[in-house]
């Protein structure tokens, strides 16, 4: 495909669309704000920025686009681990900064309507005084939009029990990579009127739709939560404890997150400060809530009781907010820790079936024996949702570190696939990891996901480059 330059005049419409001051161009300083994600290494740079306000402004960035054959890429909070906000080919970026209003908290149908740029933690705390609660919970909360959520249809630390972000999608109004507005859904529970588009739409990283309205399911405010920070020995020992808890405590847990001892080190250190029993081999940080007090402490009693019997060195109880957010803020932050402290690095988005997580964490640690680099690893246990992060050896060239890093990968994702897992379990593929899409889905199943792109956006101007190369058919 090719794409034109964003001209001057092209500029001024515009301009003439969402306003003067809504509109960055020719001022590189500002534009490589939005030329990144949280993706080490990868820049791209806009041409333009747009800040629009509304679906109807959006339309016509998007009919002008296709007119133009100008590539666009819509982006949230900009806290995405795929580069899929990134403009990999220039044109224009939509930011949804001023689309950031919870517009509607209906509690009659238990549903809130949220604009895009709503920063996700937002909407909790506009709904916790109403004892109402939003289940979805990406670690990087504070800081993701709700847009973002939805489009990679982000997962978190409270998957287990609550679900990724798409169980909580009900409806939502999208602009059409052609520049038509459609709602699909609504604030019903049921609806099997047609294909299910607003769960084809959830996860679609921004290459089928804009989304300018999003309702969300809501539910009570859970009651009481208790957080277990649970220090190991043994990586073994901690990783065969994460199914026991369900299987044989009999308990669905909120969370269960794993951390080896390099990652809470290196969390610890970014963040200052101290950290129970800091030389174990690995970590559990097991929460539970609940309306029932007296059940509840029955239930961590029994996961504690559990976790000692399985090679657990001490069980510490966090039941107060103050204690429970020092042992989520260490889980929080390893990702911008290592991003700290190890400038060369690459962190991944493994998933696996729950039982085989004991198998996928030995490999990881053969392949850091067989390529000499660190891999540690912390993620989601709960829900087989591991982030392996390698690490590039202060003494290693650039060249010699790409290639190691594409031989570590493939083999780690080959064994991936081989038990059953797959390539992202909530980041999404964006440009990071298209290369490696073969590895799990045939080529009949690309070519099948590239006939549904064509029939949205037959020109191919919403956000080009992501998961799959457009050029192929």
């Amino acid at each position: 495909m090719q794409y034109q330059r964003v001209s001057r005049d092209v500029v001024e419409e515009l301009r003439s669309i969402v306003g003067k001051g809504n509109v960055i161009f020719d001022d590189e300083e500002k534009l490589e704000g939005y030329a990144h994600d949280e993706v080490q290494g990868l820049k791209s740079m806009p041409e333009v920025v747009v800040k629009p306000q509304g679906a109807e402004e959006i339309s016509k960035i998007l009919k002008l686009a296709n007119k133009k054959l100008i590539p666009i890429t819509p982006r949230g909070g900009g806290s995405g681990l795929s580069g899929g906000a990134v403009p990999i080919l220039g044109g224009i970026v939509i930011s949804f900064e001023r689309m950031n209003r919870i517009l509607e908290i209906d509690e009659d149908n238990m549903v809130v309507v949220v604009e895009p740029g709503v920063i996700t933690n937002d909407i909790n705390r506009v709904l916790k005084e109403k004892n109402l609660y939003y289940p979805g919970y990406p670690m990087s909360v504070e800081s993701c939009f709700i847009g973002g959520n939805v489009a990679e249809n982000a997962g978190g630390g409270k998957a287990i029990k609550y679900g990724v972000t798409g169980r909580y999608v009900l409806g939502l109004e999208v602009v059409l990579p052609t520049g038509e507005i459609a709602h699909f859904g609504g604030k019903r529970v049921k609806d099997v009127t047609g294909y299910d588009m607003v769960h084809l739409l959830v996860g679609s990283e921004g290459t089928l739709g804009v989304f300018t309205k999003i309702i969300l399911k809501i539910i009570p405010l859970p009651g009481k939560i208790v957080d277990l920070f649970v220090p190991f020995s043994s990586v073994t020992d901690a990783i065969n404890t994460v199914s026991k808890v369900m299987s044989i405590a009999g308990i669905i847990p909120t969370a269960i997150e794993y951390m080896d001892r390099l990652s809470v080190r290196t969390a610890v250190k970014y963040l200052g400060g101290r950290f129970p029993i800091p030389d174990a081999e690995a970590y559990l940080l097991i929460e539970i809530d609940g309306g029932n007090k007296a059940q509840l402490e029955e239930d961590y009693e029994k996961i504690g009781n559990l976790c000692m019997e399985n090679g657990a060195l001490d069980v510490f109880i966090a039941d107060n907010n103050s204690n429970s957010e020092r042992m989520w803020k260490v889980r929080r932050n390893i990702g911008e820790a290592f991003d700290r402290f190890e400038p060369i690095q690459q962190g991944e988005d493994i998933v696996v079936p729950k039982k085989e997580i004991p198998k996928i964490v030995e490999e990881l640690q053969r392949l850091s024996e067989e390529f000499g680099v660190l891999i540690p690893t912390f993620g989601h246990a709960g829900d087989g949702n591991l982030h392996p992060t390698i690490i590039k050896p202060k003494d290693m060239s650039m060249e010699e570190w790409e290639r190691l890093l594409q031989k570590l990968l493939t083999k780690l994702y080959k064994k991936v696939k081989e038990l059953g897992g797959t390539l992202s379990g909530e980041h999404g593929i964006g440009y990071k990891r298209k290369k490696y899409l073969p590895i799990f889905l045939s080529q009949d199943e690309i070519k099948l996901m590239k006939r549904i792109k064509f029939a949205f956006d037959p020109n191919l101007i919403l956000n080009p480059g992501k998961i799959f190369d457009i050029d192929m058919v």
